[in-house]
């Protein structure tokens, strides 16, 4: 007989896959969330006494092709740890703490560990970022997609006063840009990564390479640094006027985003070096540097704009948190971007 089953959906296998879940999707919890797994919605109670004129702000994002990679090596515990990043990190850019997130799982074929594997990455990232895990779908798209292929994507939620906003109406000629460093390509770029390494140098996942101190494969799948409590505790701290979180585009672009139009941001190249990643990348793949630097973080994930008074305050903020900072570079009268002069050290 015909069956849901024989079109090549499990049912069976979904509700095992939750089963696999649930333990540590618990842990990915806050005290404002009603209820748990297995509801139409997810319930969140937001205590309104908390706050005078709350924004709920909100950001939905993927991880892209860095998937790719993921599937080559069948590993999925970590997969989730970007998406919770590249959404939580975007959030807290205009000064709001995240609350809670969704998550959407699009699969060829339901394998409940894999699926496990990929909603506990997601469940470590909102433990990670102090936000929520209310809720999710795993779609299973059979003969839409390959049975060991998958996709993923999130959206969360969170909260800023709307006298706390920041961006760029705070931003001041003579603030100083402070770098946060990134813990490698992050999740963006992964087609260039793909296309040089890959394809073009036939390199293998599993290799070791004189530039990396570890294999491919693993120094391409380090998750994403997730900054929200970073950037919060800054934001509880001083005076800080704007951040950026650097993805796609890259650090000039990224920061732009947040620039007024009367200044610019002076960046020197000089003050760090980019992870060794990037110049495999780049020398493999013959590069130009507009193009890594347009593609690739580079080694920088978050920057924040601070006043002048506030650097030092902020600097030893984020050693204490273990988070490595310097000082990028300054506002300047200008046009609203961001400039990147001289070298990086040899």
């Amino acid at each position: 007989m015909t069956s849901y089953a024989s079109a090549g959906v499990d049912i069976e296998a979904g509700d095992r896959a939750v089963e696999l879940m649930k333990s540590k999707v618990a842990r990915a919890t806050r005290p404002e969330v009603v209820g748990g797994l297995g509801g139409f919605a997810g319930l969140f109670r937001l205590d309104l006494k908390k706050y005078r004129d709350p924004l709920l702000a909100s950001s939905t994002d993927g991880v892209g092709t860095k998937l790719a990679i993921a599937q080559a090596m069948d590993k999925h515990d970590t997969v989730g740890i970007d998406l919770v990043g590249m959404v939580v990190d975007d959030l807290v850019v205009c000064g709001a703490e995240p609350l809670f997130m969704q998550d959407y799982i699009a699969v060829g074929r339901v394998v409940p560990e894999r699926v496990a594997e990929i909603v506990g990455g997601i469940a470590t990232g909102c433990e990670l970022a102090g936000c929520a895990l209310v809720g999710g779908e795993t779609a299973e798209h059979p003969g839409l997609m390959a049975d060991d292929h998958y996709d993923i994507a999130g959206t969360g939620v969170g909260v800023v006063e709307a006298d706390a906003v920041l961006g760029a109406d705070r931003i001041e000629a003579g603030d100083v840009v402070i770098a946060m460093a990134s813990s490698g390509v992050h999740s963006n770029g992964f087609s260039l990564v793909r296309h040089v390494l890959l394809q073009g140098a036939r390199m293998r996942l599993e290799a070791y390479v004189d530039e990396l101190a570890r294999p491919l494969g693993e120094e391409l799948l380090t998750p994403t640094r997730i900054y929200s409590k970073d950037c919060l505790a800054i934001i509880a701290e001083t005076d800080v006027h704007a951040f950026s979180h650097v993805t796609g585009g890259g650090l000039a672009a990224n920061l732009a985003r947040v620039l007024p139009a009367h200044l610019s941001a002076r960046l020197d190249r000089a003050t760090w070096t980019p992870p060794p990643v990037f110049g495999l990348v780049q020398g493999r793949g013959r590069v130009e540097q507009a193009e890594m630097e347009r593609t690739f973080n580079m080694g920088v994930g978050m920057v924040a704009v601070v006043p002048a008074a506030d650097v030092d305050r902020t600097l030893a903020l984020l050693t204490a948190r273990h988070v490595d900072a310097w000082v990028l570079g300054d506002m300047v009268p200008g046009d609203g971007n961001a400039l990147l002069e001289g070298t990086h050290p040899a």
